[in-house]
């Protein structure tokens, strides 16, 4: 009776450890942005840092975003801690919203090393998906705590549209 139970707790376990990965790959996909070294990133050399996984040439970092869709518009919220307003350019190009920016690597003022490096710095581009056209010359965006707010009016304003189709 022990050994069943073991397999069937064994099982449940891997079956949640599955689902979690899952999960966690699809809300993860868009979200994952690769931050290259740009003209002020100004990151340490290697000899620098004790860190056996840094590059400084190359990092990755989840920038999370939402987007809310009402009658009249669509919000997009995206975290980008760590930088000033003025380090972002958002652009909308053709059916999709594109933010880019650099975030620069700060450097403390006494003498020492480093021992983790796990955050991302240097240029970045992420594009978030517009699922209805926009009315671009009346976008408005904001930036606070780190989370950069930006409001697109509905060229056509009308609630999302849900088509059924019948399986023939």
């Amino acid at each position: 009776m022990k050994l069943d139970t073991l397999k069937e707790n064994l099982g449940s376990f891997w079956e949640n450890m599955a689902e979690g990965w899952r999960h966690l790959r699809q809300s993860a996909a868009g979200a994952l942005t690769r931050f290259s070294p740009g003209e002020k990133t100004n990151m340490p050399a290697p000899a620098e840092v004790d860190d056996g996984a840094y590059l400084p040439t190359m990092g990755w970092s989840m920038l999370g975003g939402d987007l809310f869709e009402d009658d009249k518009r669509l919000v997009i919220r995206l975290e980008v801690p760590g930088m000033d307003k003025e380090d972002l350019d958002i652009q909308i190009r053709d059916d999709s919203l594109v933010v880019t920016g650099e975030k620069r690597f700060e450097r403390e003022t006494s003498e020492g090393r480093w021992r983790v490096m796990q955050r991302a710095y240097g240029s970045f581009r992420r594009a978030v998906p517009l699922r209805v056209p926009v009315n671009a010359d009346q976008a408005q965006a904001s930036y606070k705590d780190g989370v950069l707010r930006v409001e697109l009016p509905k060229l056509k304003p009308g609630a999302p549209k849900v088509v059924s189709i019948d399986v023939k």
